[in-house]
Parts: structure tokens; sequence; C-alpha cells
């Protein structure tokens, strides 16, 4: 697997003028070598890889050295003592770099500085190259092997958020609801949450990522809970908008235009069509009923080691969706003072349409 993905990035080396690539960014590196360290902090990076036309090293500290060996028998571990700058005049040589493209979006520019510097006086000097959405765009299509490890993840989390659904009580608190969240996802196998879990009751539901708080769940007003685990380094992303006991009239009107504009897209979305025209067939449905100005954000979004990541099905940033990708389907409306409802669905693209991995929404509406 690893293989096949390093040799589709070296076919790109001639059309970007590089003959070594400088990758940082954490998921890219496990995408890329399997190693699954993560950054805890912007400025400290546990790990780098450099990967030239018949060569990958790995550059990494004395805390990784035996983990990036046992996860990355691929490369090339070498272990750095004085910082990965100090290091790269020894890459340039092992690997005769010439032209380096680096990940532009991920090299913050204290880094960058000093390496420019140390290109520019290496014998011979070498060109540092800025590259976006190298790996990111490779990952977009995902490999058999990877949609079943999503769908794994997407099922999991779908089975812990219908025992905490059916389990929710008025009087419970939001920040107890989320704990419960994060140690169910644990118990039932997997890693970690994907990101901490939402839960919004009541004019929190307005805030499109809030914030879990000590406010109490109340009869008939709307509680948004949206949640992720991650399974063997795959993330799975689902939103449920659920009400303990009866809504008023305005808040089933607004959940079930939020469906059909959810439903609307999941059976429309196909292959070769735009993001922008996927992210438009949810958004009339909204707009038609009076409420346009209250859908901020995109449709949806690709997820993968990420639980954001390359395409963004939205209004911008234009691509054209293939059969192996994997993304959200999430509407939403959001009334400042009222509440809001959000519905998503993770779904693959398969033989011609969309395939949803997470489970049923249809028995969550009071």
């Amino acid at each position: 697997m690893f293989e096949n993905r390093l040799r589709s990035l070296r076919s790109k080396f001639d059309d970007l003028g590089v003959d070594t690539v400088w990758i940082i960014q954490p998921d890219n590196r496990r995408y890329l070598s399997g190693f699954r360290a993560v950054d805890g902090h912007l400025t400290e990076s546990s790990g780098s890889l450099f990967i030239s036309l018949d060569q990958g090293i790995l550059l990494t500290d004395t805390r990784y050295t035996t983990q990036a060996e046992q996860e990355a028998p691929g490369f090339e571990v070498i272990t750095h003592k004085e910082g990965v700058v100090n290091a790269l005049p020894e890459i340039f040589d092992r690997l005769q770099s010439r032209r380096l493209g680096f990940e532009a979006g991920y090299l913050i520019w204290e880094v960058y500085q000093k390496a420019r510097e140390k290109a520019s006086q290496h014998s011979p000097p070498v060109e540092l190259i800025p590259l976006s959405s190298l790996v990111e765009d490779m990952r977009e299509i995902k490999e058999p092997q990877e949609v079943e490890i999503l769908s794994k993840s997407a099922q999991l989390m779908s089975n812990v958020l219908s025992k905490v659904i059916e389990e929710l009580r008025p009087g419970e608190v939001e920040k107890d609801v989320a704990w419960r969240i994060e140690t169910l996802i644990r118990q039932n196998g997997a890693d970690r949450p994907a990101f901490a879990p939402i839960v919004a009751s009541g004019l929190n539901s307005a805030l499109p990522h809030a914030i879990p708080t000590g406010r109490r769940l109340e009869k008939g007003e709307p509680v948004i809970l949206d949640v992720g685990a991650i399974v063997a380094g795959y993330c799975s992303d689902m939103t449920r908008t659920v009400f303990l006991g009866e809504p008023t009239e305005d808040l089933k009107e607004i959940y079930r235009i939020v469906r059909e504009a959810q439903l609307t897209a999941i059976e429309s979305v196909r292959p070769d069509m735009e993001t922008t025209e996927a992210d438009s067939l949810a958004r009339e449905v909204i707009k038609k009923a009076g409420f346009g100005g209250f859908f901020g954000h995109s449709l949806g979004h690709g997820i993968g080691l990420a639980t954001h990541e390359s395409p963004t099905v939205g209004p911008l940033k234009p691509k054209i969706l293939q059969e192996g990708m994997v993304f959200t389907i999430e509407p939403g409306i959001y009334l400042p003072g009222r509440g809001g409802v959000r519905l998503e669905q993770m779904v693959t693209l398969e033989h011609g349409r969309a395939r949803v991995l997470t489970g049923n929404e249809d028995f969550y509406f009071f």
C-alpha cells in the first residue's frame, strides 16, 4: 500500500520541478509511511519525511526513533540531535537534493527562514520550492481498505450515539452527555474521539460549533449531538438533532426542511459532479424555504485520516467529485435566540451514487 502511494507521489516530481519532497504534516506523514506519531504543538514536530526518486528518510528525535523503525520499515530512520534544520545538510547529501519541495501550508515561517539559509549555504545550493495540497489531493480518493476502515469507524460511532440518544433525559447536563459519549467511544474499541463531542441544547444549538456547558437539557428543545471516533487512524463524523418531547411547530418545520435538504443531496449527488453543485442541491431547498441566510457553512467535507480534509463540498473551491471519495453531507439551519438543527451523514461515492456509512436518522425525530 505504501509502495503504491510513494510511486504515485514520485510520478509527480517532474511536473512539480523537484527531486525531493519534505513532508511534515502528521496525517500526510502517516499516509505515506505508516508513522503514527502526532504533533502535539505547532512548534514541535515528531518527524519529517524526505522522499527522493529512489530513497526515503524519516528524520525524527530520540523520543520516536524506535516507534519510527517499527511503523515505517520502508524508510531509513535518522535521529537528529540538534534539530531538523541542522540535519538538513546531511539529508541534502544523502539524497543528492537540488530542488526540495516542501509543504508550504505547514512549515512555519521561522523554520522556513532557517531552512532556506541552510539550503542556500549548502554546496551545491538547494532551492526550496513551495508545494500546495500535494498529498492532500492523493488522499481524496480512498483505497478499498480505507473505505472499509472508515465504515467500521462510522458504524461504531453510530452504535454509540444510538445508545446515548436512547438514554437521554431532560435534566441531564451537556458536559455530562459529552463525557458519556467520549467514554463509550473508547469502551467500544475506538482509538479515541475524533474531536471533542458537541452537545448543544436549546439556544446553544444555534451555535454550529458550540462547546458543551453546564446547561441542563429541557423538554421540547433541540439537542444537537455532533460526534466522531477514530478507528485504526481513520475518523468518523456524524450529527443528530433530537428533541426530548414534543417540539414547537417552527422547530418541527426547520427539522423537516433540513432533512429534506440532506436527503435531496444524498439521493442526487453523483461522481463527476462539481462540489459547488452538490452543495447547491441542499442549499436551494433551504433557500426556497426562506432560511438561506441561516445556513452559513459548507454542505460537507472530506473525511479520512483527518476529520476535515479535501474535498470541501461547498460553494467555494470547486472540485470534481469522484468514485472512492468519502465525505459528509450536513446541512443546517441556525436561528440566533431560538435554536438550530443540523443533520450529518458520512457517505462514499461508489457505483455511481452515494452510499451512507453512518446509521439511520429516521428514528430521532421526536
